[in-house]
């Protein structure tokens, strides 16, 4: 199955966390792990949070960063492009949702249009997977 992770799901594959354990099977099974462009910013970005809330040493947070970088190119990456963003709007619109949710449900959508099957959709935000699933997409 190809799997889209938003970068809530994203985040559990590098830090332990609720959840971390699942999303590692779900990543396991997966055929193409997806996600779009904008969650490298913000995964890296949830990161420096997580160093400085959870105190984990600069050593640790630069190896989960290459971590990161090295599975990054192992991805199937969904471009930001003014189609992208438009459709996000829409949904964010049609379902209240902040921006960036928005842009990963629309990227999620445009995936499985294109690929003609089935997208595993994986968010930790309710309202996020609520609006996927009345989008057709798939939840883990």
């Amino acid at each position: 199955m190809i799997v889209y992770l938003d970068t809530s799901s994203l985040v559990k594959l590098y830090v332990e966390e609720v959840g971390s354990r699942h999303i590692e099977e779900i990543a396991r099974a997966a055929m193409v792990i997806s996600t779009s462009k904008i969650a490298y910013a913000e995964t890296r970005a949830a990161l420096a949070r997580k160093q400085k809330e959870d105190g984990f040493s600069p050593a640790t947070l630069r190896k989960i960063t290459e971590n990161l970088n090295r599975e990054w190119e192992s991805y199937f990456v969904i471009e930001v492009t003014d189609g992208l963003i438009r459709s996000a709007g829409d949904l964010a619109e049609k379902y209240l949702l902040r921006g960036f949710d928005a842009i990963h449900l629309a990227s999620a959508i445009n995936l499985q249009i294109k690929v003609r099957s089935a997208v595993g959709f994986s968010s930790n935000d309710l309202k996020l997977n609520q609006a996927a699933r009345k989008e057709g997409l798939t939840l883990l």
